[in-house]
């Protein structure tokens, strides 16, 4: 019986998981809730996530299974009937790997989500687009979290078996000094950072970084020729466009794009190169920096792109990857998980419309923000905070 096969499988999925780190996001899932949906990039760790929490809290029986929606299975059969399955015998615990890999997901687990209320439902999906787009009503009965790569913290504790505390900007702010002073006296912050910044973004990097970059190709590849077209219904050509976008922000230093320009580069309208950027932003590929004195909508330029994190940055630029470009990559990718991100009239970053950041070296100076209230330097190559100039490591430690 097919059941039987995907309990088994389950049963060695589950069983050979690694529960001794856990991602930030493992505590902030309420898992008593009856559904939870899991976004984010490929290669964050959403399988793992819960692979763990199935072989910490649920019955190791056949009242829990785990699900990969590109099993061969589901090409041919019915996910409801499935499930219909697998609550007859017993079932309570349904973890969902992949949904965007079954067309309709959404509305077929709105259906099993009204019609088994003593099912408990957690699903993954690869990318934010996938998950976010879906066709059924499922926001008034999901709680969707959403799980971004490694922090600098986490990878300190995943490479390193460093365990820090999670800091504030608030902290990072008010008590710079004394923290990094703290972590210093701890690891070396700078080695630690640069190591971070070409491959420690992805937790895969951690057992195989001699395969890193091809992993990271691969990831790139499936996001930009299967999870893209899937969710938008676009076409070989548009794949390619995309490919071409990518290549030209990797390879500007930093990119304020001509959007005009850009489109007649491309062979394309304005509007459909701002709907790419959109696409490739909701895709966790790239950011999407706006000024702030303008609203935020498809219509309106953004001030810069970023590549979505340093490792990406590395990857496609190779060894013209820029130093400044890079320092700023990792700042904004930092601070727009849990902080409103803007491109202001001076410095480099607003933060909650309070907070103005310039980013750089250690040698770094005041000039740019010299007249602003609530202005710091973000500086890349030092080990202690003094006054306004805060390491640029310590935004690592976040999350």
């Amino acid at each position: 019986m097919e059941l039987n096969r995907l309990h088994t499988w389950s049963y060695q999925q589950i069983k050979r998981t690694n529960s001794s780190f856990k991602r930030y996001l493992y505590e902030q899932i309420d898992w008593k809730n009856r559904l939870n949906i899991i976004i984010g990039m490929r290669g964050t760790g959403k399988t793992t996530i819960m692979l763990q929490y199935a072989k910490n809290e649920l019955p190791f029986d056949e009242s829990t299974i785990y699900v990969s929606l590109d099993d061969i299975y589901f090409s041919s059969n019915s996910l409801v009937v499935f499930v219909e399955e697998f609550v007859k015998r017993g079932g309570k615990y349904l973890l969902i790997d992949e949904a965007q890999k079954y067309p309709n997901w959404s509305k077929e687990i709105k259906s099993i989500y009204d019609n088994f209320p003593e099912l408990q439902i957690t699903i993954s999906g690869s990318s934010a687009i996938s998950i976010l787009k879906g066709e059924g009503d499922l926001s008034r009965r999901a709680l969707i979290y959403q799980l971004h790569g490694l922090s600098l913290r986490e990878f300190a504790e995943m490479k390193y078996q460093q365990k820090f505390d999670t800091i504030s900007l608030e902290q990072i702010i008010n008590n710079g000094t004394s923290i990094s002073i703290s972590i210093s006296n701890e690891i070396k912050p700078i080695k630690l950072f640069e190591e971070y910044l070409v491959h420690g973004y992805y937790p895969f990097s951690i057992n195989d970084e001699n395969n890193f970059a091809q992993r990271m190709l691969q990831v790139m590849n499936v996001i930009l020729e299967n999870d893209i077209p899937a969710v938008n219904n676009i076409d070989y050509n548009a794949t390619l466009k995309m490919k071409q976008l990518l290549g030209i922000i990797a390879e500007s230093v930093p990119f304020k794009p001509n959007i005009t320009k850009l489109a007649g580069q491309l062979s394309l309208s304005r509007e459909t190169l701002l709907k790419y950027l959109q696409v490739l932003a909701k895709a966790d590929v790239i950011l999407l920096l706006y000024s702030s004195t303008k609203g935020i909508s498809a219509l309106n330029k953004p001030e810069k792109i970023y590549l979505q994190n340093p490792n990406i940055a590395y990857l496609l630029a190779s060894q013209n990857a820029n130093t400044g470009n890079i320092r700023e990559t990792f700042f904004v990718n930092q601070l727009q998980i849990n902080h409103h991100v803007e491109y202001p009239a001076k410095g480099d970053f607003l933060i909650n419309k309070k907070y103005t950041f310039e980013i750089g070296g250690k040698n770094k100076t005041n000039q740019q923000i010299k007249d602003l209230p609530d202005a710091y330097i973000a500086a890349d190559n030092i080990e202690i905070a003094i006054g306004n100039k805060i390491p640029l490591w310590m935004f690592g430690f976040m999350y």
